[in-house]
């Protein structure tokens, strides 16, 4: 790359936030953008950079109360090229941060176009380089050629092309006067799973809500297969009645602790991170519409007044295994030359992918520069984040995330809902700055 320091692929919003940190530290990026090259993804409609292809909201700009506004601010505290041009291009959203679509591509456009330090080539790339400080920002369509390059050099069984997407439980807001801690058969520690028991009745009426509520269609061009493995909750529904609770919904070997029985069936959430702040209903996954997964699942006993870190869903989207092939700063470990930033790392959202393309153009500047960077402290809304991608999740069950309060290292002791959340927000804030002054 004669005349340039990094080489970035992918020109959404990770891999565009990421040449805006780069070129900003004064480093030359050569910017690779399929769309304009006579190539274009099946979502996208135009070749403008950072364009916003599912909504026009960044969602929540509420740093005090809400994980999603706290980012917003740490990435406007680095000078995020995203956040700047999303202020500058917002509509009337209430307490959301949603943008003019076209205003808001444009802008991003103009910026990287005009900035001396980089260049735009609008070209496909179909293999990782073999040399060079490079940043993959492909995003969740990745082309075909380049994906089976990043299988190559990752392993094709660390890579996935779709997700199948279980929902996922704040656990202190599970009701563990009727759930319990119990493994079936009590296997493992015994306590690997929390179990929410269901009656006949209940089961009956919550298969019913399953055929009954409303389902999400595929587009056209996603093409997602069900695999017996992670086949849709309301599907198994369709087989049969009794047919999720001989799935993932038997109660046999659980033995309840108010009637010394198994219940009839019974819903499982398994630990979803290292923490134990987040949990996973097991073979939940589900092309159930949101509102129709909350008022369902919050019939199940146990669940009555559950808050959802992440609703299910299953879609086309392409990500890596990160917390076992990315290190700290996001370099690829069999080939630390490479970078991942944006979606294809397994981050969920706008905003938090570009997050992780800031991230990622920070760590590979001060590479650059010859300094070590420390990723940000996990009390923040970046370090979280970061966090759960290079580690912190659990491997064998690692899918998309949003930034929420889940990911954060638990407040200490007992407070109300809304004040635990601006103690978390107030702790992040104190690191932020102490990260920021180091």
């Amino acid at each position: 790359m004669p005349g340039h320091d990094i080489h970035i692929i992918g020109g959404g919003l990770a891999g565009s936030e990421a040449a805006w940190q780069l070129a900003q530290a004064g480093y030359k990026v050569r910017l690779s953008e399929m769309r304009g090259s006579g190539s274009m993804t099946p979502a996208h409609q135009s070749d403008r950079l950072a364009e916003l292809v599912c909504s026009n909201s960044f969602r929540s700009d509420d740093a005090e109360r809400n994980a999603v506004g706290l980012l917003h601010q740490e990435m406007r505290d680095l000078g995020s090229l995203i956040l700047s041009q999303g202020d500058l291009h917002k509509v009337p959203a209430g307490s959301a941060l949603a943008v003019d679509r076209d205003g808001f591509a444009d802008g991003v456009t103009a910026a990287l176009e005009a900035h001396p330090n980089i260049t735009i080539v609008r070209e496909r790339v179909d293999t990782l380089p073999a040399e060079g400080p490079t940043i993959v920002a492909t995003g969740p369509l990745t082309a075909p050629g380049l994906a089976e390059s990043i299988g190559g050099a990752t392993g094709k069984d660390q890579l996935a092309f779709f997700d199948a997407i279980a929902p996922i439980v704040h656990f202190e807001s599970i009701d563990m006067e009727t759930a319990w801690f119990q493994s079936r058969w009590n296997k493992g520690s015994g306590k690997d799973y929390i179990n929410c028991p269901m009656t006949k009745d209940q089961y009956l009426a919550f298969h019913a809500g399953l055929m009954a509520g409303e389902k999400t269609e595929y587009r056209e061009w996603e093409n997602v297969p069900y695999f017996e493995g992670c086949m849709p909750i309301e599907v198994m529904a369709e087989r049969g009645l009794d047919t999720p609770r001989y799935g993932p919904m038997k109660g046999v070997g659980l033995d309840q602790p108010s009637t010394g029985r198994w219940p009839y069936a019974v819903v499982q959430l398994r630990q979803d991170n290292a923490s134990g702040t987040l949990w996973n209903m097991v073979g939940f996954q589900t092309k159930l519409k949101y509102a129709a997964q909350v008022e369902l699942f919050r019939t199940i006993p146990g669940l009555e007044k559950a808050e959802f870190a992440r609703l299910g869903g299953l879609h086309r989207n392409t990500f890596i295994r990160s917390p076992e092939l990315l290190d700290p700063t996001l370099r690829l470990k069999s080939r630390p030359n490479i970078r991942f930033a944006g979606q294809i790392t397994g981050c969920e959202g706008y905003v938090e992918s570009a997050s992780i393309g800031l991230l990622a153009g920070r760590f590979a500047a001060a590479e650059l520069g010859g300094v070590t960077l420390p990723p940000p402290p996990r009390e923040t809304a970046l370090g979280a984040l970061l966090a759960h991608i290079t580690g912190e999740a659990e491997i064998e069950t690692y899918q998309p995330m949003n930034v929420n309060f889940g990911l954060f290292p638990p407040i200490e002791g007992r407070s109300k809902k809304a004040d635990r959340k601006l103690l978390y927000t107030g702790r992040a804030r104190e690191a932020f700055r102490d990260w920021i002054a180091a």
